[in-house]
């Protein structure tokens, strides 16, 4: 059976929900994984920066009727309402009362995911105090007693930095040497010899 004669075959309610749901099933997946390869604002409706914002909504609240919970509500409303003619439903408003209700539900849980998934995201700012307590290598000579500024590398935050940093050693701290950073200084970092 070709698709034309499989389509002369359904109910009017079924093109209906068929029509719905296919179309707002391929858009979907298209946004989702766009959405996940491409970490960025993957909303299409043309207010995107492609900055990384990963929810590809503005703001800090949940986005209910953002584009990908809009279609998510079309796409299970589609096959709800296909699932309820399946099982013998024909009545338009009972067919229409199960699609409506599964379409928010699942709007609504589209919404929560997409809204657990902006909250996990990282804005890249480096916070300079969590490298307090760290491990860290001498790339540019430490003079001592704060004469002047040094550079050191360690892993912060996930990537290695190369920083400023100051000591109050008696004694200036060669390349190569391992420190530990004790307290940060406007953006300096101070740092003493590991023992």
């Amino acid at each position: 059976m070709d698709i034309a004669s499989w389509w002369d075959l359904l109910s009017p309610l079924q093109k209906i929900h068929w029509g719905i749901a296919l179309p707002a099933t391929i858009i979907f997946v298209i946004q989702l994984i766009l959405t996940l390869t491409a970490g960025g604002d993957t909303d299409m409706d043309g207010a995107g920066d492609h900055d990384g914002d990963f929810s590809g909504d503005h703001g800090d609240g949940m986005h209910i009727f953002s584009v990908k919970s809009i279609l998510a509500f079309l796409m299970f409303y589609g096959w709800g309402g296909l699932a309820a003619i399946e099982k013998g439903m024909h009545v338009w408003w009972g067919v229409s009362a199960i699609s409506l209700v599964i379409g928010i539900i699942m709007m609504l849980f589209t919404a929560w995911i997409f809204f657990m998934l902006l909250k996990l995201q990282s804005s890249g700012t480096l916070v300079m105090e969590n490298a307090i307590g760290k491990e860290a290598e001498v790339y540019l000579t430490i003079p001592a007693k704060k004469k002047g500024n040094g550079k050191v590398q360690l892993i912060i935050q996930g990537g290695y930095k190369t920083l400023d940093a100051v000591t109050e050693e008696p004694e200036d701290i060669a390349t190569g040497t391992f420190v530990e950073v004790v307290e940060v200084m406007n953006d300096t970092l101070l740092v003493k010899r590991k023992r």
